[in-house]
């Protein structure tokens, strides 16, 4: 199984290989707020490389996904980081997953090497495994709560071209922004 089976098993429950690039979305729950995914799986394999490239624009959050069993798909997160911070948004979410945990006695990177790989890169890291499901939804909903607490903080602006976000509900901007809120309403004023 591909280590980026987890987008098709968390969107599709299912578990193919991926060749080149999946999009999906979901609607999930994050604190009380329905938040709508769109996953592009770009598989991860090099010979993609630079078609996969352009999914980084504008996105919000990323997984950046390796096979525990696999010292090369490690090795290779230094080059998909890279990527990811030159080509996204300037606040991307990543989270680090560590995949096919349930493979863990044929393991070729150890936790601890994976966990200080993250620390040093300032990333989240979580361990998966898309064959039974073990933390990936876990890995999504981390990755939404983030980019939620980022708008909430004013870190990361919706409003801002290129920010990986859009509103599905106008309403929903008016939390975001009181003062435009405000602002708007006063002109509509008549007084």
């Amino acid at each position: 199984m591909s280590q980026t089976a987890m987008s098709e098993t968390y969107v599709k429950d299912d578990s193919n290989h991926t060749i080149g690039v999946e999009f999906g979305s979901k609607i999930i729950n994050v604190s009380g707020k329905y938040v709508k995914l769109q996953i592009w799986d770009t598989a991860g394999q090099e010979r993609f490389r630079s078609v996969t490239r352009s999914y980084y624009r504008g996105a919000a959050g990323a997984l950046l996904v390796y096979d525990i069993t696999s010292r090369e798909t490690y090795n290779a997160l230094t080059n998909w980081l890279t990527d990811a911070r030159m080509l996204a948004s300037q606040n991307i979410v990543i989270i680090l997953c560590g995949n096919k945990k349930d493979l863990d006695a044929d393991r070729e990177v150890t936790f601890l090497e994976a966990s200080r790989f993250a620390q040093e890169n300032e990333l989240m890291f979580l361990e998966t495994s898309a064959l039974t499901g073990e933390n990936v939804e876990e890995a999504f909903v981390q990755c939404a709560r983030k980019i939620l607490n980022k708008i909430e903080s004013g870190e990361l602006d919706p409003e801002r071209m290129g920010s990986g976000i859009q509103y599905g509900d106008a309403a929903l901007r008016q939390l975001r922004s009181p003062r435009r809120a405000q602002a708007e309403s006063a002109q509509e004023c008549g007084c």
